[in-house]
This record gives C-alpha cells, structure tokens and sequence, in this order.
C-alpha cells in the first residue's frame, strides 16, 4: 500500500515538473512571435484555438452518451473560458510584450492573493494570520520587481495588463473549484473552445488587434520558422501542459499540485534567459523570491484556515494547473 503511494506520488511529482516546464515555455515563444510582428491577440488565439483542437475531438467522442451533461454545464465552462482562458492568456501575452516574462508571471501569480482578498470581502472571515503575513510578503516583493524606488521606471500599461492576467487566474482559482459532474480534460477543452470563441469575436470586431508578422522568429542565436514557435504554443505550452497538470494532480491533491506547479515561474525565467536572452535584474530577482515567499505562505495559511474550520467546507484555493 505504502509503495503504491510512493509511486503515484512519484508520477503525479514527474508530471506536474514537466506540466510546469510546458507551461513555462509559453511566455518566451509568444514574445519571440511578438517581437517578430505578430500581435499578441492573434498569438494567444492561435494558441488556444490549435489546443481546443487538439483536444475537443477527443472530448465529444468520449463524452457522446453524456453531450447533455456537458450543455448544462457550458455556463460555468464559458465564463470559465473567458477569465481563465481569455483574459488571464491575452493579459499575459500583453505584458510580455512590454516587460520581461519572469515580471509579467510574477505579477499574474498574485492572482492567488486576490482570490483570498475577494473571499475576505464575500465572506466577511478574517484569513489565517499566515495569509496575512503572505499578502504583505507578495506586495512588498511586487514592489521590489516594479522597482518604485525610481531607479528604473516599469512600463504602466505592461503592469495594467499583467493586473489583467492576474484576475484571470483568480477567475480560474475560483471557477475551477467548482462542483461539477464534467471531468477536468473536459472542463479545460469546453474552456479553451469559449476562451477561443470570445477572442476570435474581440478580433473579428476590431476590439483587439489581430495580425501576423514575420515568418521568421529569433530563438536563441538563431532563427526558426514562425510555425515552428506555434506549434510549440500548441502542442507543448497548451494541450500537453493542461493534461499533464490533470495527470499530476489527480495522483497528488490539489494542495499539493498547487505548491509544485509554483516551479512555472522558474521554468519560465530559465526558458527567457534561452530563447530571448531575457533574465530579470539582481533587485527583480529578490522581488521575484519575495513574492514566490508571499504565495506559498498565503497557501499554508489557507491549509490551517481549512484545517481548523470545524463547519463546511472552504473554498478550495489550491486548484492545480497554471493557465499562462
């Protein structure tokens, strides 16, 4: 018994490491795209769209004795798709195009700490003293990777746009902890179909600017072919992501997941300072580990706020798998 616990452990740890590494891609091949022309909004609905692809067929087949189950629950799947998918992927690709992708992911990961602050405002429960020491950590490392001192000035409307993605990854924190007879594959393929469905009407009204650029995109030293980037957006940054953050998070819990899938930002940094030649300033980097410090804090304070909570059954804020 022991061991099989060992070994789902082991594999949900294996798939959630590499779910982060996937994940952590997206950011450097998307400004790589950016740079070479492409508009932000046609590289991130390229890229859901290619993943929806992928992985509806699959879906419908699977669920064919189920399809009324999953119209009943297209409300929350689309509303799903539209913060999770949409915003939070659009705000991300927008910030990276102005600021470097370790800052625009740090300031899209205290998505986290909204959750817990609108919480506060919805319940009127005071979080564990943890959380609160985690919120003050998070502010004060955003002020490190911002740079308010003055010596450099962080371009605004990147900030206002990682502030976008944030949000959207609350609305998943949030949306994705609810109850719903769809599985997690099936839940994450109806959302980035709606995700891809908004964007696409965004683009096709003029509202967000859709156009393609070079055919060649600088990676490294040297250059490649722009499909080459979005194919890797696709297959490995989208479709292989989400489904080895299911895989991991089903043998690990989602308290767990959440804690591994923190390695993204790593992974992400690593993947800039590869392909873009991007890595941010000693003051940043500081800032990055204060903030990194801030959300693990607010989710042990979350834990021992469930843990102690003798009645119902709290929010769960520790719904695996990024959505950068």
């Amino acid at each position: 018994m022991v061991d099989t616990m060992r070994r789902h452990a082991g594999t949900g740890v294996a798939a959630l490491v590499l779910s982060s590494a996937a994940f952590g891609t997206s950011g450097p091949f998307a400004k790589a795209l950016i740079e070479a022309g492409w508009s932000p909004g046609a590289v991130v609905l390229l890229r859901i769209a290619g993943a929806a692809a992928l992985l509806l067929p699959w879906v419908l087949w699977s669920q064919r004795h189920a399809l009324r189950a999953l119209v009943r629950e297209l409300p929350l799947a689309t509303g799903y798709g539209c913060l999770a998918v949409a915003a939070a992927q659009l705000g991300y690709f927008q910030a990276v195009e102005r600021l470097t992708v370790g800052v625009a992911l740090l300031i899209e990961y205290l998505g986290i700490v909204l959750v817990v602050l609108v919480m506060w405002a919805l319940t009127r429960r005071r979080p564990h003293r943890l959380t609160g020491v985690g919120i003050l950590l998070a502010v004060l490392g955003l002020a490190l990777v911002l740079d308010i001192t003055g010596q450099t000035t962080p371009d605004l409307v990147g900030v206002a746009w990682g502030l976008v993605a944030a949000t959207g990854l609350a609305g998943h924190y949030v949306l994705a902890a609810r109850e719903t007879t769809l599985s997690p594959i099936t839940f994450v393929a109806l959302g980035l179909t709606a995700g891809g469905v908004v964007l696409a009407l965004l683009g096709a009204t003029g509202v967000i600017p859709m156009h393609v650029g070079g055919s060649q995109v600088a990676v490294g030293s040297g250059r490649v072919p722009a499909w080459v980037a979005l194919v890797e957006l696709v297959v490995v940054a989208a479709a292989v992501a989400y489904v080895l953050g299911v895989l991991g998070a089903r043998h690990l819990g989602s308290t767990l997941a959440s804690f591994v899938g923190l390695t993204e930002v790593m992974f992400a940094v690593l993947v800039a300072w590869l392909v873009l030649g991007e890595l941010p300033g000693p003051l940043q980097l500081v800032g990055g580990l204060v903030i990194l410090a801030g959300i693990v804090t607010v989710r042990l304070g979350e834990r021992a706020d469930a843990r102690r909570s003798a009645t119902g059954s709290p929010v769960d804020f520790d719904v695996p798998s990024p959505v950068a």
